[in-house]
């Protein structure tokens, strides 16, 4: 495949409608969401999957970068492997290219799926190494975990969550590279999204809380981002075509 194409980082997607929850979530954000480039997929025998892409990382249009997954499912269980990283280092950035352009990062994720539920908890490390050249004075890195749950009741109702945490190194003194709410600070979320689906019909709802710890004031929330806390609302409404309606 080639063109502009999906990240294979992570355990969530771009779009609302291919995930759990509506908002994507603090592990979501330090992720890239499409990129430029190539990529391969193969069938290693029975259990496994492999992808492998050259691109630009976060649509920076400097194609440096590599990216992979392994995939190994069995039954009801799947382990998946995936690392990337910019063999280079540029000054670019814009909205769409951030810092995180200069990183690698790696995730392992496991899902279980079985009957009414969907279990997935993660790993996501990353790292922006120190390069005074393209304006890192101090690199700096993100270690967090997510628990994603889905549990699916009669006449098409359905309850997903999720809670993560992310924190990152560095402190307010070192000059590190801020890739959260300020060197040294971390991050808290709960979400949960109760849905109703009746064919291709879905409605559902997000409701989640954040908290923020060692941050720095104006990164964070409310008006003059000094809040370390938020509570959100959101729906959504929409409708799936084709033929992925199991019929009951």
């Amino acid at each position: 495949m080639f063109g502009a194409l999906p990240t294979l980082m992570g355990a969530e997607y771009t779009f609302t409608f291919q995930n759990m929850n509506i908002e994507r979530g603090l592990l979501w954000n330090q992720e890239n969401a499409v990129n430029r480039g190539i990529q391969v997929n193969q069938t290693l025998g029975k259990y496994l999957t492999a992808s492998f892409s050259w691109n630009d990382g976060y649509y920076s249009n400097r194609y440096s970068w590599l990216s992979g997954s392994l995939t190994y499912t069995k039954g009801p269980h799947s382990l998946i492997f995936a690392g990337m990283g910019n063999l280079s280092q540029t000054k670019y950035q814009t909205a769409a290219t951030p810092v995180q352009n200069n990183s690698t990062m790696y995730a392992v994720i496991y899902t279980y799926t079985k009957g009414a539920w969907i279990v997935q908890p993660y790993y996501q490390y990353s790292d922006v190494p120190t390069n005074p050249a393209v304006g890192v004075v101090k690199g700096a890195s993100t270690n967090g975990g997510a628990l994603l749950i889905s549990r699916a009741f009669k006449k098409g109702f359905s309850l997903p969550a999720r809670v993560e945490y992310i924190a990152t190194s560095g402190n307010s003194t070192d000059g590190a590279v801020n890739l959260l709410f300020g060197p040294g600070s971390a991050g808290t979320s709960i979400t949960g999204t109760p849905t109703f689906q009746y064919g291709g019909f879905f409605v559902r709802g997000d409701i989640s809380y954040t908290h923020a710890s060692s941050y720095a004031p104006g990164t964070v929330f409310g008006g003059s981002g000094t809040d370390s806390d938020q509570i959100r609302g959101i729906a959504e409404v929409g409708f799936i075509f084709g033929h992925n309606i199991t019929e009951k």
